[in-house]
């Protein structure tokens, strides 16, 4: 081999190697993208602070209640520390995942500190404080159904499941502004359907135009920052499930159609 042919093939695997070595640095930056790619089970990083805008931030009460306000400054102390955190303007944390904070943490910029929890599971916390605060009022009473007094049902209901001896509630309509981990809004919305009303569901986690409507009309009934559901009969706004104040608002519409 002559010393112009050797020099020839030491400068071809001279650049062969510098291309090998040139090809590592994308797959370094590949790295580096997937630092900031959520894991399985995980959403997104997300910056939420104090003045972020279109917040929708649920607390729970002891009571097991939800309730849904839009600044933090309006979570009272007790529902502070776990608090699920939605920016109605993103499809993020409305899924099966969703954000919770403890609004008493923030890092150094002022954001609060998210962290991931299955829908089911920030659903669970509600419904056990419900189950514990309905054990502690009544640990030994009769379930639900069983025979009462003069052979009827013991929680009053009648053979269709709704209220025994009341009018039907057909020609009545009622917008019910909750979501769709919140068991208090489907018992509403079961309880006027069996009571013969026309029933509007209005997702207030996904519908940005709902929370914002829904918003309005707690306003103007002067309950803003009340929690779900959120019940707009025929004008009358009753907050949260009691079959008592829904009968009563029932009442008032059949009156004002003349019923």
């Amino acid at each position: 081999m002559s010393a112009r042919r050797a020099l020839r093939l030491l400068g071809v695997g001279s650049l062969v190697l510098l291309s090998l070595s040139a090809c590592r640095k994308p797959s370094a930056d590949k790295a580096g993208d997937q630092t900031t790619t959520p894991k399985a089970g995980e959403l997104p990083p997300l910056e939420v602070k104090a003045d972020t805008p279109n917040l929708l931030l649920t607390w729970i009460d002891d009571k097991g209640d939800f309730h849904v306000v839009q600044k933090p400054d309006d979570v009272p102390v007790e529902g502070r520390k776990t608090v699920r955190v939605v920016v109605s303007t993103r499809e993020e944390g409305t899924g099966a995942l969703v954000y919770v904070t403890n609004l008493d943490e923030t890092d150094a910029k002022g954001a609060y500190r998210l962290k991931t929890m299955p829908r089911a599971e920030w659903e669970e916390l509600g419904a056990s404080k419900r189950k514990a605060r309905l054990e502690a009022l009544a640990p030994s009473a009769m379930p639900s159904g069983s025979p009462g007094p003069g052979g009827g049902a013991a929680d009053g209901k009648g053979p269709n499941g709704g209220p025994a001896g009341k009018p039907p509630a057909s020609g009545i309509v009622a917008i019910i502004y909750g979501a769709d981990w919140c068991k208090p809004c489907h018992d509403a919305e079961r309880y006027l359907k069996q009571r013969g009303a026309t029933v509007i569901k209005k997702n207030i986690d996904d519908n940005e135009v709902a929370a914002a409507e829904m918003q309005q009309k707690l306003a103007r009934a002067g309950r803003s920052g009340a929690s779900i559901p959120v019940i707009d009969i025929m004008g009358q706004i009753q907050v949260g499930f009691s079959p008592a104040a829904l009968e009563q608002a029932l009442a008032a519409a059949r009156s004002a159609k003349g019923l």
